[in-house]
């Protein structure tokens, strides 16, 4: 591993941008303030969503594109890309019902998803309260929250919801931005959700576990696949990902959703940057990749207590071959350090 002066003193100045999924963007706004101080390389990443961040990668506006929605290997040829994952968290069912005081509310998958397609409209509902014995539950309509862009945070929660619930999968299904029933609210990105949640009683939403430790939000328990109720944390994902073929095979592809792993988060989720895999120019492509190594090398202890959770080593270890994979067409060759 290099030492801080040997990257400062390797590193030319140059601003690497990047644009895309906001669910990992405060991980890579902390990355990127510290390689500023020990580069002095500016790397500005936008949280746009992540089918913008996959667009503008795809038409090379941007060095790099975050997506919470991997890319098939087939789509990752045609468009001549290299697909990377950098962190994992969880995307979880968060509310505002401030009469409970901060008591949290449990939820089976299936009750979720009835919510969210606007089946269950009131917080007092029997199907509710049969699972939060002893709660109060207030007689108040659930104010559904969903996000207005295409999203890889709603992606990963609608494959949840569609593999708990039947009638959701068939009715709604899963996308990045879903028809949803109804008139629910909507809000661009993580941070606007927690907003409009935030000035919303009654309101139920679905944001990263970051988010819902930095605003100390109210979030759901639920049911995992090995029967057990669960609550969100650093810990319960990392549980999903080591029982992920993602980790034990290194297949993006594969699901890291609803995994019946004891003690898992079942909506744990893998977050990917998206670079060219055939550059025009190596020096042209050398800074951002430079950055993402860097990522790779001295990011993990900026992750702890962020509400995200570094790579299994396993998975680390892949990263390095697939970073040699890239190819500029000038026949230069790429110094990540």
């Amino acid at each position: 591993m290099s030492s801080p002066l040997a990257w400062a003193q390797s590193t030319p100045s140059a601003t690497v941008m990047g644009a895309g999924a906001t669910f990992p963007a405060e991980i890579y706004r902390l990355w990127s303030d510290r390689y500023k101080s020990v580069t002095g390389v500016s790397v500005q990443y936008q949280p746009t969503g992540s089918g913008d961040g996959t667009r503008q990668m795809v038409a090379r506006k941007v060095a790099f594109g975050g997506t919470d929605s991997p890319l098939k290997p087939a789509d990752l040829v045609q468009r001549q890309l290299l697909q990377l994952p950098t962190v994992a968290g969880a995307v979880v069912p968060v509310f505002n019902l401030r009469s409970l005081g901060g008591r949290s509310v449990q939820l089976t998958g299936d009750v979720l998803a009835d919510l969210f397609a606007g089946k269950i409209t009131r917080w007092n509902d029997p199907q509710i309260a049969a699972l939060n014995p002893g709660l109060a539950l207030p007689d108040l309509p659930v104010r559904r929250i969903v996000r207005a862009d295409a999203s890889g945070t709603t992606d990963a929660f609608t494959r949840y919801l569609s593999q708990v619930n039947a009638s959701f999968r068939s009715s709604i299904g899963a996308g990045q931005k879903p028809q949803w029933p109804g008139e629910p609210l909507a809000a661009e990105g993580n941070g606007g959700v927690v907003k409009l949640l935030q000035s919303t009683e009654g309101g139920l939403a679905y944001v990263g576990y970051d988010r819902v430790l930095k605003e100390r939000l109210s979030a759901i328990q639920l049911k995992n696949t090995a029967g057990q109720w669960v609550t969100a944390s650093e810990e319960s994902v990392r549980r999903a990902i080591m029982a992920s073929d993602v980790h034990r095979l290194g297949d993006d592809s594969a699901s890291t959703i609803n995994l019946p792993a004891p003690g898992s988060w079942p909506i744990s989720v893998i977050t990917f940057v998206l670079v060219d895999a055939e550059p025009a120019r190596a020096a042209d492509a050398q800074p951002a990749l430079r950055f993402l190594y860097w990522a790779f090398m001295q990011g993990d202890a900026l992750v702890k207590g962020t509400g995200f959770v570094s790579l299994p080593v396993m998975l680390q270890a892949r990263l390095a071959g697939r970073l040699m994979a890239v190819k500029p067409r000038d026949g230069q060759t790429i110094a990540y350090f």
